[in-house]
C-alpha cells in the first residue's frame, strides 16, 4: 500500500533523473545472521534482478564457509549478542553512523532467551529502542523484522513463540509511512532438527528456507524505498517539498 502511494508521486517529480539511485541494505542481527550462508543466497537470488546492485553495508564479513566468491559478504551480525545489550549500550548508533542504510532487515532475540532467559518485554524494549537508533540514523529507513527461527534444543521454543507472537503487534503500533516495519516468519515450516547444523544455526536447508522468507520481502522494501529516494531526489531538483 505505501509503495502504491510512492511510485506515483516519484512519477510526477520526474524520477527520470533518479535513475542511478544506489540503495543501501544491511542485515543485522546475531550469529544467525553472521556465521550463515542465507546472506549469500539471498544475493545470488537477487543477483538477476534489478536489486543485484544492491550496496550491502556492514562492518563484518562473516560467514559459513559458503564457497561464493561473488556476493557482497557486509553485514552487521554479531555473534553471541543480546537485542538489549546492543540497545542498552547504543552499538547500533556507531554501526549506522559508519554504515547507513536504506533498507535494514533484523533477526535478534535468540541469544536473550537462550543464554540470559529474558523476559520478552524486555526484548521488545529493546526492540522499540533499535528501531529509534534506525530512524536516527535515517527517519526513511525501511525496516524488515523476522519472527525468529526455532532452537533444536532445551526447552526454548515455548519463550520464541511468545516472542514472535508478541512481535507483528509491537511492529503495528511503530510502524510509519515514511519508515515502514515488515514482519516475515522464519518460525513456521522451520525445522528445529532437520534445517539446523548444530541446533542453533541454519545447515544449507535452512539457509535456502530463511532466504525464501527473506527474499519476496526485500524485494518490496527496496522497491518502496528506490521510489522514495526516487521521488525525494526529484523533488529537491525542483524545489518542491517532499512529505510523502
Amino acid at each position: 500500500m505505501i509503495f502504491d502511494k510512492l511510485l506515483p508521486i516519484a512519477v510526477l517529480l520526474g524520477a527520470s533523473a533518479a535513475q542511478n539511485v544506489t540503495l543501501r541494505y544491511m542485515p543485522f542481527g546475531d550469529s544467525i545472521t553472521e556465521i550463515i550462508c542465507w546472506r549469500s543466497k539471498l544475493w545470488q537470488k537477487l543477483k538477476g534482478t534489478e536489486w543485484g546492485s544492491v550496496d550491502w553495508v556492514g562492518s563484518g564479513k562473516g560467514e559459513n564457509n559458503c564457497r561464493d566468491t561473488e556476493y557482497d559478504r557486509d553485514n552487521e551480525g554479531h555473534s553471541g549478542f543480546l537485542a538489549i545489550d546492543i540497545a542498552n549500550r547504543r552499538q547500533l548508533v556507531g554501526w549506522l553512523q559508519q554504515n547507513p542504510a536504506d533498507v535494514i532487515t533484523m533477526h535478534l532475540g535468540t541469544n536473550d532467551i537462550v543464554q540470559q532467559n529474558k523476559p520478552v518485554n524486555d526484548i521488545i524494549t529493546a526492540f522499540t529502542t533499535l528501531v529509534g537508533v534506525m530512524r536516527d540514523s535515517n527517519p526513511r529507513i525501511k525496516i524488515v523484522v523476522a519472527q525468529i527461527i526455532p532452537m533444536g534444543f532445551g526447552n526454548f521454543n515455548t519463550q520464541i513463540q511468545n516472542l514472535n507472537r508478541a512481535i507483528t503487534p509491537w511492529a503495528q503500533g511503530l510502524n510509519k509511512t515514511e519508515s515502514p516495519i515488515w514482519v516475515v516468519d522464519q518460525f513456521t515450516g522451520f525445522s528445529g532438527s532437520s534445517d539446523l547444523r548444530d541446533g542453533v544455526h541454519p545447515n544449507d536447508s535452512g539457509d535456502n528456507k530463511m532466504t525464501n522468507v527473506w527474499y519476496p520481502a526485500i524485494v518490496n522494501a527496496f522497491q518502496v524505498a528506490k521510489a522514495d529516494k526516487e521521488a525525494l531526489a526529484g523533488a529537491e531538483r525542483l524545489g518542491i517539498p517532499f512529505t510523502a
